[in-house]
């Protein structure tokens, strides 16, 4: 009945295949392109989850160059169709109410038993701009689904960094480099704890982050992200 109340005040149509929405939790994304949202099964790096484009290696050169200080590392998703879109509307169409589904495929599809949940930081001048960060608000569902203490102001981002889009896997690197810090380590010491954020491409960002963490005390760091995308 609210389904259909909210259709008939409010009619919309899906951005990806025109047909009318009838499930208000995952609109503007109509039913049958939410349900194309599934799990990436290929072939993927062991530590850091980098899809491969085939099984012959288990490890990335990147992992085997320079092995990151997360424990493990996994994304739900590749990065295109259906849930390129939902993170899209998400992130830059603030409709927020996404991330409330968003979490729950992060949720149903296992995770490591942790202590608590935390997002990756945006600076406060991006934060200002955006006026909420995605990966804390999918953080914070994800936390209070699976009864997590959420932890969204530990780890936080002292360096306005430039966007990764166009940055080779090196650049990126550096440009992320001493870009994050800590404070309340209290918060973190010896704890488990689960880094979220919605996409991750070269990991740049994820292990700047929890070499961070680690170096604060935090026990086993396990990253989660929605989606996995191919370099630009």
């Amino acid at each position: 009945m609210f389904n259909t109340l909210l259709n008939i005040l409010f009619p919309e149509s899906c951005p990806l295949c025109s047909n009318p929405v009838s499930v208000h939790k995952t609109a503007p994304l109509c039913e049958s392109c939410w349900t194309t949202i599934v799990p990436y099964e290929g072939p993927a790096c062991r530590r850091c989850g980098r899809p491969f484009t085939s099984d012959a290696a288990s490890i990335c050169f990147g992992c085997l160059q320079d092995e990151p200080l997360f424990a493990s590392a996994r994304s739900f998703g590749l990065y295109s169709g259906a849930l390129r879109k939902a993170i899209n509307l998400l992130k830059y169409h603030n409709i927020k109410r996404l991330a409330v589904p968003l979490a729950e495929i992060i949720r149903a599809d296992g995770l490591p038993q942790v202590d608590a949940v935390l997002p990756v930081p945006l600076h406060i001048r991006r934060l200002r701009q955006r006026e909420f960060n995605q990966s804390a608000l999918i953080a914070k569902y994800l936390a209070k689904g699976t009864e997590t203490a959420f932890v969204p102001d530990c780890l936080i981002k002292i360096r306005d960094t430039k966007p990764q889009v166009g940055l080779s896997s090196v650049e990126r690197r550096k440009n992320m480099k001493n870009a994050f810090g800590i404070r309340k380590k209290e918060k973190i010491q010896g704890k488990r704890l689960l880094l979220v954020d919605d996409v991750s491409t070269t990991g740049a960002t994820v292990r700047e982050c929890a070499g961070v963490l680690k170096r604060a005390g935090a026990g086993d760091v396990h990253v989660f992200t929605l989606a996995h995308g191919m370099q630009d």
